[in-house]
């Protein structure tokens, strides 16, 4: 994408990221950014910007577990965090209600959302519970997010697509490239307000 931070590119008039968190923001009840580096290029969005807690930008497992550490320092501390990538626009507005109903009297099951037959390991709702585990799991080396989940359960959640003037429309669509982020904006217009 040609450098810099995807979640800070333009989709209609404003960054990536901020149609992430005008869709997640509604269904927690604290929200936060994970990114390493300066801060202060996300100071627009007013949330906290906590950095990964693992040196060596070992990837989305470590933003998983800054976020635990984070949200366990709440008081009181809430008992899940559900994390979304930066680059994934249209999230669903039953998002997090569906992947707790997923895992409603399984304590230390890990939702993770799903469409189109497709898995989407980071977008999910994790148990504050797992991060010694998780913790233990980064200093190890694992690094794949199915290989820790598997081992607490892993509970895909379906979701389907956003019907839109005669088109389907991925949920979890994300823009990786220059071309994804363009198809990115000619859904946008197609969507309802």
């Amino acid at each position: 994408m040609g450098g810099g931070d995807k979640g800070l590119l333009d989709l209609g008039g404003a960054p990536l990221l901020a149609r992430v968190i005008a869709r997640l923001a509604p269904q927690v009840s604290h929200l936060a950014i994970n990114a390493n580096g300066d801060p202060a290029r996300f100071a627009a969005f007013g949330l906290p910007v906590i950095a990964d807690t693992i040196a060596g930008f070992v990837g989305p497992l470590a933003g998983v577990l800054a976020g635990m550490r984070w949200a366990a320092a709440m008081s009181p501390a809430p008992t899940h965090i559900a994390t979304a990538s930066a680059d994934a626009p249209f999230l669903p507005d039953d998002l997090v209600a569906r992947l707790s109903d997923a895992v409603a009297g399984r304590p230390g099951a890990i939702a993770l959302a799903a469409s189109g037959g497709a898995l989407h390991p980071v977008i999910g709702l994790w148990p504050i519970a797992h991060a010694d585990d998780l913790e233990h799991e980064l200093a190890r080396g694992v690094r794949k997010v199915l290989a820790f989940t598997d081992r607490h359960g892993t509970v895909p959640v379906d979701f389907p697509p956003i019907a839109a003037r005669g088109r389907a429309i991925d949920p979890f669509f994300n823009a990786n490239t220059p071309e994804e982020l363009d198809e990115a904006r000619r859904l946008l217009a197609v969507l309802p307000p």
